[in-house]
């Protein structure tokens, strides 16, 4: 798990567990977010997005969050690891309202300078409606995808994963720290 894609829908806490994954692992974090959008809310150009795209997955190791289809298969030709968020979509936009009134007029740490949360309409019915046309793009974007892919479908099975997760970045530290016998 060197090159780690989180994919899903908006409120699915793709962000939350890219930046969880990264602390547990030591992977370099990268948010599609601060790559797609320039202080002020302006969306950077297709070029541009795909420039920067190139540049963050030319790295040895990286996680990174979000979907914003027209990169997708770019990054996942890199990516060793899918971690697919297909939670109900009920909770998705209950998510998204809920971080909305958490971070009301806030720029999260996700996001690209300047860009404070807000309640965007068409972006509420979008998640709501996610479970259809965005979820047949990110299938397209995974067909001939040959690494491992991880579907988590719920909050009890994102927490599983993370607590594996764990378990296993502390098995790793504690056999690297352990004395080798010599002298």
């Amino acid at each position: 798990m060197e090159r780690v894609l989180v994919i899903g829908s908006p409120g699915a806490g793709k962000s939350t567990l890219a930046a969880q994954i990264a602390r547990l692992t030591g992977l370099p974090l990268v948010h599609m977010d601060r790559l797609a959008w320039k202080a002020g809310w302006v969306e950077v150009s297709r070029a541009e997005l795909e420039s920067r795209v190139r540049e963050a997955i030319a790295g040895r190791r990286w996680v990174i969050d979000g979907n914003y289809g027209g990169t997708l298969p770019l990054r996942v030709t890199r990516a060793d690891t899918v971690i697919d968020l297909d939670l109900p979509r009920w909770l998705c936009v209950w998510s998204l309202l809920r971080r909305v009134l958490q971070h009301r007029g806030e720029t999260r740490d996700d996001m690209a300078p300047d860009c404070p949360e807000r309640l965007d309409w068409e972006f509420l019915v979008y998640t709501a409606r996610f479970g259809g046309r965005g979820r047949r793009r990110i299938e397209r974007a995974l067909a001939g995808f040959k690494g491992q892919r991880i579907t988590l479908r719920s909050r009890s099975e994102v927490r599983a994963f993370l607590a594996g997760l764990s378990r296993k970045a502390t098995d790793i530290r504690s056999a690297t720290a352990a004395p080798s016998g010599r002298e």
